[in-house]
């Protein structure tokens, strides 16, 4: 029963089938994918409902695992918590056993089905060439015989006409000699032709065509041998965990069994047994008759007076009311982390500190001046740490096109080194105004922390917040308020302005003594010192040190007597003077 002699003439309907035998094997591999999915998901929901209900750490519910029922419901967690893992190795198994091997095996038979019917189509291919050539061979030699009947014709004509030359005749006669030869030759090629084709097509039809038929029975055969082992893999891969599944659901029958009901009632009983005696009968009391009244000493009254007779008894109840009684942190305790941190927010440099009012539209403020003080310098650093990497990014870019443009200019067959300027010089723009950004952010972030002196109004009228502030609302200042929980809110004031006297800060800093110089600096780039305690220099400016970058990434630097403040270091490049001794220098 071979298919390269019972199905000769059905290559079409073997193509068609051999690609459905394919198609079903791959939707097997999409059904063992689709379980080995559920295995995971039905695992992981395992192991969260496990996690679910596993005790708390530090919590009341460790102390109710001391009873058997709990301790064997929490053996039952951790055995559903391996009863997962064997559904994770099923679908591990499956993975690596069944659809990756087979996957495999797909694309190596979809590569061998390939060529065989490519050899395939080549035979009949050439069955079909010797065909035509057989076909045009024919034709040839029917036209030229019947091109020799009639120059024979035409020959016969002319010999018989008396009018006609001698070398008429003789011309007619060698032309249909001249036609016959050529229809023998016709003849001869035609039947050379003939058996060459039957040869061929011997051989396609009995030696070609079934090998090639032969190999894709073969291949045919081969997946669906596969395709069965697989499914064998398949209920083998399941049969592995059931013994380990099996000491699972035993564990937890274990668990079950260990259960111990009396055990269980004594640990109640030592858990809230009060040691007191119930009370006694009570006495009839005759009112009828002016009797003095007896009291018991395990009467019910002694339980109902006022706790003098029995103060221990009175005293033991009370006590034991107190486990479900909430104690509540004092108003000192529930306010005492937020308000210290907050009053050293508050009484750091400035002696008054006024939040910014919000932006119009619900938004918080550019510098989170809405927040407080420890997320407020967390927000800010962020804001830092986002237009440095932009900076860096640009710069990144900035140096990429640089390097092009030495290109261009050592080749001018590349490039025109003049095409990147416009380029360069956007480059050099948004990275100018990403530096201003940071300076503004740095400020305020320095001015949270505490490393520059805070906003006064005549640096506020310098700068260009102050004005777009002006063509606001009216600003409040936000006044510290702790909710009873201890949280922190903001409230505006009513449309009032703080405003603080010049003096108030001036006489804080007279009396300090002015730095000394300990260097010089030079003024890389220009900085434009917008905020409070800032400075600001050109490019290329000399200046003195007063004090160092403490690590905070701010130099303190001084232009003359009346002018000081504070520089980014990446901006100047600092000359340390180590002899120096103090001495005081004004530019």
């Amino acid at each position: 029963m071979s298919w390269g002699t019972e199905l000769w003439d059905q290559f079409d309907n073997l193509e068609k089938h051999t690609q459905w035998g394919i198609d079903v094997l791959e939707k097997y591999i999409k059904f063992v994918k689709e379980r080995t999915e559920i295995e995971l998901s039905y695992a992981k929901q395992l192991r969260n409902l496990s996690k679910k209900y596993q005790p708390k750490k530090n919590s009341k519910e460790e102390e109710e695992y001391r009873y058997t029922s709990t301790r064997a419901f929490l053996a039952t967690l951790n055995e559903m918590n391996d009863y997962a893992g064997q559904h994770e190795v099923i679908s591990e198994n499956m993975t690596s056993l069944i659809t990756g091997e087979l996957t495999r095996y797909v694309q190596e038979l979809k590569q061998e089905r390939k060529s065989h019917f490519h050899d395939g189509r080549k035979a009949q291919q050439h069955i079909e060439t010797c065909w035509k050539q057989l076909e045009a061979s024919k034709r040839r030699f029917e036209r030229d015989c019947k091109e020799a009947d009639r120059a024979q014709q035409y020959f016969e004509k002319m010999d018989a006409d008396i009018n006609v030359t001698k070398a008429d005749v003789e011309k007619a006669r060698q032309q249909a000699q001249l036609r016959h030869q050529m229809a023998e030759d016709s003849k001869a090629e035609y039947s050379s032709t003939l058996q060459k084709f039957n040869s061929e097509q011997h051989d396609h039809y009995y030696t070609h065509i079934p090998n090639i038929f032969q190999k894709i029975q073969e291949m045919e055969e081969r997946r669906i041998v596969r395709i069965g082992e697989s499914m064998k893999t398949f209920a083998e891969v399941d049969r592995q965990v059931i013994p380990i599944i099996g000491k699972c659901l035993d564990e937890i029958t274990k668990a079950a069994e260990s259960i111990d009901h009396k055990n269980d009632s004594q640990l109640v009983i030592e858990a809230f047994k009060s040691g007191f005696e119930p009370p006694g009968d009570i006495d009839f009391e005759d009112f009828t008759q002016p009797m003095k009244r007896t009291i018991s000493e395990s009467s019910l009254s002694n339980s109902r007076g006022d706790g003098k007779s029995e103060p221990k008894f009175g005293g033991k109840s009370k006590g034991k009311l107190w486990p479900f009684i909430k104690k509540n942190k004092s108003p000192k305790q529930q306010k005492e982390p937020l308000s210290h941190r907050f009053n050293e927010f508050m009484t750091s440099k400035p002696k008054i500190h006024c939040f910014r009012s919000l932006k119009r539209g619900g938004a918080g403020p550019e510098d989170f001046s809405n927040l407080p003080p420890e997320q407020r310098r967390k927000k800010l650093q962020q804001k830092v740490d986002e237009l440095n990497k932009d900076i860096q990014k640009e710069m990144d870019q900035r140096d990429a096109l640089t390097k092009m443009k030495d290109v261009y200019i050592k080749n001018p067959q590349m490039g025109d080194a003049a095409s990147v300027d416009h380029r360069l010089a956007e480059l050099g723009q948004n990275i100018e105004k990403l530096r201003i950004e940071v300076q503004k952010f740095e400020g305020w972030l320095a001015e949270v922390e505490g490393r520059l002196p805070p906003r006064t109004e005549q640096a506020r009228r310098q700068s260009g917040l102050y004005e777009a502030q002006n063509t606001s609302a009216v600003n409040s200042c936000a006044q510290d308020r702790e909710s009873p929980d201890g949280s922190y809110t903001e409230e505006q004031s009513q449309e009032t302005e703080m405003k603080v006297p010049a003096t108030d800060f001036d006489d804080e800093f007279d009396d300090e003594e002015p730095l000394p110089t300990i260097g010089t600096c030079k003024a890389l780039y220009t900085f434009e010192g917008q905020n409070e305690g800032t400075i600001s220099v050109a490019e290329g400016e000399m200046l003195y040190v007063i004090e160092e970058d403490k690590g905070d990434g701010w130099t303190r630097i001084r232009r003359n007597e009346d002018e000081e403040g504070y520089v980014p270091t990446s901006y100047v490049e600092v000359y340390l003077d180590k002899n120096a001794k103090g001495a005081m220098t004004y530019i």
